[in-house]
């Protein structure tokens, strides 16, 4: 099973997630792949995650998060003993997300919501110091990511599989060169269609 987070803003509608969505339907196994619309809340939005994959072995499961939603996999990661692959994920969310308090737009829907002061401490509470088994982890940053800075993020991820890509940019708009590989850190191999 893989649960896609998406970032801040974003949606299951993203570019990314849409990509991953129509390789797994393409694979048959559309059924294996889920990517909810996360609340703005922090605390919502992990535990609508956890709630999500129930009582899914963490061997049988791999979350993909992206910017924002990278730090709430690796979080939950953490906490469920899975894999992650994390593409350009925040680090620091709540220092880089203090300037977004208010109202907000989505940019898959220009649909308002209110990232609130509070989230801020919700962001607080998520924050992972250090990862364990850095195995189970994969990071992709690009280095002309325009929101992040990659390097916070190698840093982060110290002994993980990195894929760090020359340029490029926050949204990875070249994500497709990456898809397969992704999959196959989660287990789905192309071309493997059930």
């Amino acid at each position: 099973m893989i649960l896609y987070l998406h970032g801040f803003r974003s949606s299951p509608l993203s570019t990314k997630t849409s990509l991953l969505a129509a390789r797994m339907q393409a694979l048959g196994r559309g059924d294996e792949y889920i990517c909810p619309q996360l609340p703005a809340s922090p605390r919502a939005a992990v535990e609508l995650a956890l709630k999500m994959v129930g009582n899914i072995a963490p061997a049988e499961l791999t979350l993909i998060g992206s910017s924002l939603g990278g730090y709430y996999a690796t979080w939950l990661a953490e906490r469920l003993g899975c894999r992650a692959v994390l593409l350009n994920p925040a680090v620091h969310a709540a220092r880089d997300l203090a300037t977004q308090v208010g109202v907000k737009t989505q940019y898959h829907s220009n649909e308002a919501f209110e990232f609130k002061p509070a989230y801020i401490e919700e962001l607080k509470a998520l924050e992972v110091q250090k990862t364990t088994h850095p195995e189970r982890y994969f990071l992709i940053a690009a280095t002309g990511d325009e929101v992040l800075d990659w390097r916070e993020m190698v840093v982060q991820f110290p002994r993980a599989r990195q894929r760090v890509i020359e340029g490029g940019d926050h949204g990875l708009s070249d994500f497709s060169l990456y898809a397969d590989e992704v999959l196959a850190f989660c287990g789905v191999a192309a071309g493997a269609a059930q």
